[in-house]
């Protein structure tokens, strides 16, 4: 097994933490010795693991991923559970932002029953891994500009509206790992000034798209938590916060008046 000893050299080398469980991947992906030394390659100049495989790990489920799209983070799975826990039997369910639609297919797995499922969001890139990571949940996906992508038809039935929306400062992109800043795509990323753009945006027109008594779910920072919570109530919603210690992961939930 002396290549795995010289994969697991080169990775270390190139700053991988864990050289031994990427090596392992790597050669678990590869179907010779060539594409192995092509998929190292890729990994040693900096590309993130996810792309290099074809796919990343959320909620159990292997979900695709590839150059150009956004990697689902580990923390988003705290954001699935909480949307997991107010999604019932046949809800409807809107993964907003969707990225490659791992919220959305990680709730849609997870509740008995199973829910009608959308997804949307403005990058074709990452909608082409969403088709396929929603088909076997009978997903539909959409693509446009937030709400814009979606059909009229969605108007005041969403129970649970689900948001990993870009929420980091514009001015703090410089300081992001070198794997997000080149290799995700910055719409996927940043969000203005304070990192709230997208938050604000979402919150100010939800109850449009909500049901009576429906959920708006977003992934932000403790941080920026109290900001974001400003936002959901100016949009007219009763506003709860959780935090997960564990996972490093903050959710604001905001609920649509009954009547």
């Amino acid at each position: 097994m002396g290549y795995v000893t010289s994969i697991v050299e080169q990775l270390r080398a190139a700053g991988c933490v864990f050289a031994e469980e990427e090596a392992e991947l790597l050669t678990a992906a590869a179907s010779d010795a060539g594409q192995l030394a092509a998929l190292v390659a890729r990994r040693v100049e900096g590309e993130p693991l996810e792309h290099v495989v074809g796919w990343a790990e959320f909620c159990g489920l292997r979900v695709e991923v590839g150059a150009g799209a956004f990697v689902p983070r580990r923390r988003s799975e705290f954001l699935a559970g909480e949307a997991v826990a107010l999604a019932r039997p046949g809800a409807v369910v809107l993964d907003l932002c969707c990225g490659v639609g791992a919220l959305g297919a990680a709730v849609a797995s997870q509740v008995p029953g199973g829910v009608e499922l959308h997804a949307a969001d403005i990058d074709p890139a990452a909608l082409a891994y969403a088709r396929r990571n929603v088909a076997p949940y009978g997903g539909a996906v959409w693509e446009g500009d937030l709400y814009a992508a979606l059909p009229k038809g969605l108007r005041g039935r969403v129970d649970v509206l689900v948001v990993n929306a870009p929420y980091v400062p514009t001015g703090e992109i410089a300081l992001m790992p070198s794997e997000a800043r080149v290799h995700e795509p910055l719409v996927s990323l940043d969000g203005g000034e304070d990192g709230l753009d997208v938050h604000r945006r979402i919150a100010a027109q939800a109850l449009r798209w909500l049901a009576p008594g429906g959920h708006l779910l977003i992934e932000t920072s403790a941080r920026q938590a109290p900001l974001t919570a400003s936002a959901l109530t100016a949009g007219g919603l009763a506003v709860r916060a959780a935090t997960s210690e564990e996972l490093y992961a903050t959710v604001v939930t905001g609920r649509a008046p009954v009547a």
